[in-house]
């Protein structure tokens, strides 16, 4: 399952910018999608997630900000990030974990490339 991601650039403090995510391939369904970020320097962090089941995880310093959410089409992933502040500059990564085919457990767990967001104050 290949993930792509797109919607990051520059923004001034403030600003929003919206994040998506697509997969591709073999899909029966996803259980869960997240987005994590890595900045310079800094360990990759989970920034947001959502689960099939309904549970939703914001990292603290963005709570009120920024919103997970499904796409329209079909195996999206959306993060909607507003009132961006410097610190928020890092490189975005999208994770999704679903199903190829029915069964019990996932069985793919895929990562896109990675998307700048940089936010000057």
């Amino acid at each position: 399952v290949r993930v792509v991601e797109s919607g990051g650039g520059s923004v001034q403090a403030g600003g929003s910018l919206s994040l998506s995510c697509e997969a591709s391939g073999t899909i029966f369904g996803l259980d869960a999608m997240a987005w994590y970020r890595q900045a310079p320097g800094k360990e990759r962090e989970l920034v947001a997630q959502n689960t099939r089941g309904g549970t939703t995880y914001y990292l603290d310093s963005v709570k009120g900000r920024f919103t997970i959410s499904r796409g329209d089409a079909k195996n999206t992933a959306l993060l909607q990030m507003n009132n961006l502040k410097p610190e928020d500059t890092a490189v975005y990564y999208c994770n999704l974990l679903g199903y190829s085919r029915p069964g019990d457990q996932p069985d793919f767990d895929s990562w896109g490339q990675g998307t700048q967001v940089t936010v000057s104050s």
